[in-house]
């Protein structure tokens, strides 16, 4: 797996949209945040464009990743938010140049289209939290910013008596499980094993959540884990008949016929304090009431 390069003041940062359109109003701090140490920033031409719900029309959004993906003096690209809109994308993007000159691809949500498309040209990413969240949690930024200087060695969870214990080594990928689900069978479906999988999901009911697992389970995905990392599953929803079962539960009935940690609670996804962690590294897990992920 190629790291790219970490980032130094005077480095070129781009703001992209891929997904979801945004407002200037809604950009301006992130800009000041990169500025502030020391890094350009560029933005997309098309940042600001609009069609419905789209950050333009698809053929604008795709030159823009395709300019960000292709010029050799950006160092990193940031997608500015998430929502629906990156796996229209990707049919047309060609990433060619990238893999020559590889940098930082940064998001988390829908960006999970790219960290598996990047993943399976063997090119580390960042998921992280983006441009039109960066007022809501301190930590998050810090860990962003400390993550792209290369100063990220390690995330320790808060305990979850739910944790099935053990230590683990191996590569750390996954992200949204909407994605992961949407993408199984696509060529940026994504290969778990002897990997260590993170996943996290917002606002799905929890016969929903039992599906995509039951999905994983069927298609071989949870079988060949090194180690299960489970972020937020924020704002989940019941039925009208509950479902009995919460989230944790799912989830531990998924992986109950194999041998390896899973932690839960892990400070990423959908969720304020959403820190930043590097997909494609190796890292060490070492769960117990509590876990820590080292990044090696």
């Amino acid at each position: 797996m190629v790291l790219p390069s970490y980032l130094k003041k005077g480095d070129t940062v781009a703001i992209i949209a891929t997904a979801r359109k945004v407002s200037q109003e809604e950009i301006q701090p992130a800009v000041a945040f990169f500025e502030s140490y020391g890094l350009s920033v560029l933005l997309g031409k098309n940042l600001f464009e609009s069609s419905n719900q789209y950050a333009g029309t698809d053929a604008q959004r795709v030159e823009d990743l395709q300019w960000a993906l292709n010029d050799k003096n950006i160092k990193a690209i940031i997608i500015a938010r998430g929502g629906y809109g990156t796996v229209r994308l990707m049919q047309h993007v060609d990433f060619t140049e990238f893999k020559k000159h590889p940098k930082w691809v940064i998001g988390y949500s829908d960006i999970t289209v790219l960290h598996n498309a990047i993943h399976n040209i063997g090119v580390a990413t960042l998921h992280a939290t983006m441009p039109l969240n960066f007022s809501k949690n301190q930590e998050a930024t810090r860990s962003l910013i400390k993550a792209l200087l290369g100063k990220l060695t390690e995330i320790e969870t808060e305990e979850n008596y739910s944790n099935i214990a053990g230590i683990a080594k191996g590569q750390l990928v996954g992200g949204n499980l909407s994605l992961l689900y949407a993408l199984s069978g696509t060529p940026f479906d994504i290969d778990t094993r002897d990997k260590i999988l993170f996943i996290e999901d917002l606002d799905e009911y929890l016969y929903h959540l039992d599906r995509m697992m039951m999905q994983l389970k069927l298609s071989g995905k949870l079988s060949c884990l090194k180690g299960l990392v489970v972020g937020g599953m924020t704002d989940m929803k019941d039925n009208a008949i509950p479902f009995g079962k919460f989230p944790e539960d799912i989830i531990l009935d998924a992986v109950k016929d194999y041998n390896y940690p899973v932690c839960f609670d892990f400070p990423a996804g959908h969720i304020d304090k959403n820190l930043a962690m590097y997909f494609g590294r190796e890292v060490e897990l070492t769960v117990n009431d509590a876990a820590t992920l080292k990044f090696l």
